[in-house]
This record gives structure tokens, C-alpha cells and sequence, in this order.
């Protein structure tokens, strides 16, 4: 049995909550399987539908582009040192899953019983790879200008007022610990709640010298980061 071709479908009608979507990303598009396979999870791919991988695959190129150009533009005098971090700031998983929370991405995601029921459409990996994967299909259905132009336009004011420093908070906090000679920072689970598809944690962090604070948050890697900002805000002062 012959391969599908990688980007070829049927053509579809998008369902209303797709097109409200598509209204929210400012593009619609020619071909709309290009948009039903970019919220296809892997955990709804059949033998008759694609999941978003390779879209995602491509999309992560597509921004990396996007960006590089954007932040070269944003300020000519800019060494490779300063936009390196500014750049990672804004591609990470972190900021596409706030770029992919901004436009509504989780309520539209097609996602299997498994991943509904363990919370999927709030995990910032599925809505991260969900976005580039948007920005693939947008690329694919109309062209590089059309991704940047989308791109620019939901990134909006983090590409001018991202930091020359924009390290993430975690890094941050563990050179702050290594220049002083300390040992990197603790992060301890304090408590769990809520239930298993939507879960809060309580995370703490603390320094060899005593110095701690909490976050709590819906993942554990954003409680973290909102610990250590805590954190590093408090013993920088």
C-alpha cells in the first residue's frame, strides 16, 4: 500500500469551533486539513488521519526563522550574545505554550481519551508542539510571509520587551547560587491537589544558605519557575 503524501489531504469543512479558531490566528486557510492535522495529537492518528509531528517538526524551523529575523530587526546593535538569550527565550516550549493559551489552542485539540483524561489540553508540551505546528500548516497553506506575519502579530510586544538577559528563572537562580559558591537550589514537591486531569502543585525551592519560597502552579515546571523568580527577586534585593 502506497504512503500518503506527507502534507496531502482531503479537503474538509471546519467545524465551528475550527473556524472561530481560525478567525483567532488571523489566517484562513485554502486548504483546512492543513489546520485539523496541526491539533491532531499522536493520540488520535489512525490509519485515515495524520497527527501533528512532522508539522511541529517544521514549524519549530519556521519560528526559529521568524525570530531570528525579528529580534535582528528589533535592535541593530545587538551582539550574538544578547540575542541568543532574548531568542531561546522566545522559541522555548514555555513561550509557545503561552502564545498557544492566548489563542484558546487546548480547546481545540484533538486528543485521545488518555490525554483528555490526564489533562492534556493544558500541558504546555501538547499546546507547544500544537502551535509550531500551526505555524507549519499556516506556512504550508500560504506561504513564509503568512507564518511571519501571524507569528509577529501573536508574539506581539515579548519580541521588543524580552530581556537582553532572558534567561529562565531556574538558570538563573542556580548562577546566581554557583557565583556566591553555594550548591545549586532544591526544588521539593510540598503538596499535590486538585484532581489527576487538572492537578496544583506546590513547589519549594531553597538555597544551601536557608533562603526559600514557594509557587504553586498547574505543572510542575511552571511552579518552579515561579518559585525561583520568588526566590532570585528576593535575595537580589
Amino acid at each position: 500500500m502506497a504512503q500518503r503524501p506527507l502534507f496531502q489531504g482531503d479537503r474538509v469543512k471546519l467545524s465551528g469551533d475550527l473556524t472561530d479558531f481560525q478567525d483567532r490566528l488571523g489566517h484562513e486557510f485554502a486548504d483546512p486539513a492543513l489546520l485539523v492535522r496541526a491539533v491532531t495529537h499522536s493520540s488520535m492518528m489512525t490509519a485515515n488521519r495524520d497527527d501533528n509531528q512532522r508539522l511541529e517538526f517544521l514549524g519549530d524551523r519556521v519560528l526559529g526563522l521568524v525570530m531570528a529575523d525579528a529580534l535582528l530587526k528589533a535592535d541593530k546593535s545587538a551582539s550574538e550574545g544578547q540575542l541568543a538569550p532574548r531568542f531561546n527565550a522566545l522559541v522555548r516550549k514555555e513561550a509557545c505554550a503561552d502564545v498557544a493559551r492566548q489563542i484558546d489552542m487546548g480547546s481545540v485539540l484533538k486528543l485521545g481519551r488518555s490525554e483528555m483524561k490526564s489533562g492534556g489540553r493544558r500541558k504546555d508540551a501538547l499546546l507547544a508542539d500544537a502551535m509550531e505546528a500551526v505555524i507549519a500548516a499556516v506556512y504550508l497553506d500560504a506561504g513564509y510571509g503568512a507564518a511571519e506575519a501571524m507569528v509577529i502579530r501573536l508574539w506581539g510586544p515579548r519580541i521588543t520587551e524580552v530581556k537582553s538577559d532572558a534567561r529562565d528563572a531556574k538558570t538563573a537562580l542556580q548562577e546566581w547560587a554557583q557565583a556566591r559558591g553555594e550548591a545549586p537550589p532544591q526544588y521539593i514537591e510540598v503538596a499535590r491537589d486538585g484532581p489527576d486531569h487538572q492537578p496544583m502543585f506546590t513547589i519549594e525551592v531553597r538555597l544551601a544558605s536557608g533562603a526559600h519560597e514557594q509557587a504553586v502552579a498547574g505543572s510542575k515546571r511552571h511552579a518552579e519557575q515561579a518559585a525561583a523568580s520568588a526566590l532570585l527577586e528576593k535575595v537580589s534585593t
